[in-house]
């Protein structure tokens, strides 16, 4: 399990999408590559907006990937630069301090929290120079963890290039500390399951301390990925992180009624562990304790005995400092019972009932109504979306990815797959111009792919 990122010597040939980098990369620079890194993207299957509560999750990685060709030099420089000419070239000392700008999160600086985060953990003054020339296919705001990908393929790029070598949870943990500084509050799942996924299988990723079980999925059943087209920045927006932050005042919340010590636990999962309670238990305190009308800051603060300025500074985030109303109830219900939903659909995996397919469908249903109910992480468009997945022959369908916008995950009988994408593409995609333009990447059969990977031409 602690062993490193592999490297392959690989046949170009037999490459078209790395011979085609490499030509980019020779016309840029003038040179050829010295190696190559790839970082996947992920789908969740089941477990959404509970990783950063402590609570495991079980995703897959996809075979869309972010791919890198670097070349290294001493001129300490870095050069970035993207095969998408929408995505504007980059220049950097690698010997000054790298300065990432949260208010303005353009593609470069993603990559610059993966170079960060390995020159901060191996205290580099001064990183090499390189050469970089990216290429994603994985869709931008999707909900698919393209930003995490870039994340991690920089941070394998760079201990690469210095020479470094650190174990894949190594690097899933730093990979995930780093892209805070990009703003976004993440808990750790797209860059674990980047660098620890292996083709073939699924993973429930466990936290603190971070591992990963490969799931089998049943037979008989398909994971179809469609995209909504609603584009979601999550480092660009506040969603997210109000999300972080109503679970951890729901957290306080429920352990100062407790009579935990509060001040100290900061995620949902902390509650249960110091009550060595089941989550069945935790939902009947949350129905006890927490009203479902919205909190005001003012009742936060005389809950907890605390002054409006140590809210500010104790409890909310930079990008969460306007934020007046706050629903305790309907996330810590949504977090408990997601996280509940993970160990079943694990269970059901493990033990390939008869019936399995339907089970994890009727799962993965009662997630995303949890999603769009309780947590109001969807979006009108995607509900329209699993509504025509549902009606098209899925037997589960949800939302996957932070939300607001991206993609939907449907379980499909293998029987049914060309009938239900061809279903969706009538029903979603045809009707409208700019829908129909990006089906073509927006709707995908997907088999769980392979992690993080160095590659070396032969």
């Amino acid at each position: 399990m602690e062993s490193n990122p592999p490297h392959l010597k690989t046949n170009f040939a037999d490459n078209d999408r790395l011979q085609k980098l490499k030509n980019a990369f020779e016309k840029k620079y003038g040179q050829s590559p010295n190696f190559y890194a790839h970082a996947p993207g992920r789908v969740n299957l089941i477990g959404e907006h509970i990783d950063y509560c402590g609570y495991s999750v079980l995703p897959m990685a996809i075979e869309q990937s972010i791919l890198a060709a670097v070349s290294v030099n001493d001129s300490g420089t870095i050069e970035l630069a993207n095969t998408n000419p929408q995505y504007k070239d980059f220049r950097v000392s690698g010997t000054e301090e790298i300065d990432i700008d949260k208010d303005n999160p353009q593609w470069h600086y993603y990559f610059l929290c993966g170079v960060k985060g390995i020159q901060e953990n191996f205290s580099i003054p001064n990183l090499v120079g390189m050469q970089c020339v990216v290429d994603g296919t994985i869709p931008a705001s999707s909900g698919l963890s393209s930003s995490s990908a870039l994340v991690c393929c920089a941070g394998l790029v760079t201990m690469e290039a210095n020479e470094k070598s650190l174990s894949k949870v190594a690097l899933a943990e730093i990979c995930a500390k780093c892209e805070r500084y990009i703003g976004t509050e993440g808990g750790g799942m797209d860059q674990s399951i980047s660098f620890l996924a292996e083709k073939g299988t699924a993973k429930l990723i466990e936290f603190n301390p971070l591992r990963a079980t490969d799931v089998k999925l049943p037979g008989g059943a398909v994971f179809v990925i469609s995209n909504c087209c609603v584009e979601m920045n999550k480092a660009a927006s506040s969603h997210f992180n109000i999300r972080v932050v109503e679970c951890r005042i729901a957290t306080k919340m429920l352990a100062k009624v407790k009579g935990l010590e509060w001040k100290r636990l900061v995620k949902l999962a902390q509650v249960q562990t110091e009550l060595g309670a089941s989550l069945e238990e935790m939902l009947g305190l949350v129905e006890k304790v927490l009203h479902s009308d919205t909190y005001s800051r003012a009742e936060i603060c005389h809950a907890l005995g605390i002054t409006p300025e140590q809210f500010c500074t104790d409890l909310l985030s930079s990008n969460t400092q306007h934020v007046t109303h706050f629903k305790l109830y309907q996330r810590a219900r949504h977090v408990y019972g997601e996280a509940s939903r993970v160990l079943c659909f694990k269970s059901v995996c493990d033990s390939q009932p008869a019936d399995s397919i339907h089970l994890l469908g009727d799962l993965m249903n009662q997630s995303h109504a949890s999603c769009r109910d309780l947590y109001e992480c969807s979006c009108p468009e995607l509900d329209q979306l699993v509504d025509i997945c549902l009606k098209a022959g899925a037997v589960g369908s949800r939302l996957t990815g932070a939300g607001w916008g991206g993609c939907a995950v449907s379980m499909v009988p293998s029987g049914k797959v060309e009938s239900f994408i061809q279903t969706v593409r009538e029903a979603y995609y045809a009707p409208e111009p700019r829908r129909a333009a990006m089906e073509k990447q927006s709707l995908f059969v997907s088999k769980p792919g392979g992690g993080a990977t160095v590659f070396i031409q032969e």
